[in-house]
């Protein structure tokens, strides 16, 4: 694939709604899980869309990507982390920060 090449909005769009839609709909996809294996979850996403936005709140934006208030999400569908989850997360998210 050539590195030039631009996804256009609206396919970004579509697809980035097609995922939201996914996350809500795989509740069992923990986010500490979703951490550990590619370093972002649902309230990264959430921030991202804030940061892109700069209207919305974290509180809006994570209650858009979560289909519900995020403290209702969590109550209903977020287990307590384990130490290999909380360590395979920091070892993902390490990876994400800038290359020297």
């Amino acid at each position: 694939m050539q590195q030039d090449r631009q996804i256009s909005d609206a396919a970004a769009a579509a697809a980035f709604r097609r995922l939201v839609a996914h996350l809500q709909h795989r509740h069992d996809a923990q986010n500490i899980d979703l951490m550990g294996l590619a370093g972002f979850c649902r309230n990264c996403l959430a921030d991202w869309v804030v940061e892109a936005d700069g209207q919305l709140t974290k509180d809006e934006a994570r209650e858009i990507i979560h289909g519900m208030p995020a403290a209702e999400w969590k109550a209903k569908y977020q287990s307590e982390a384990t130490p290999a989850q909380l360590q395979r997360m920091q070892e993902s998210v390490a990876k994400n920060a800038p290359s020297h």
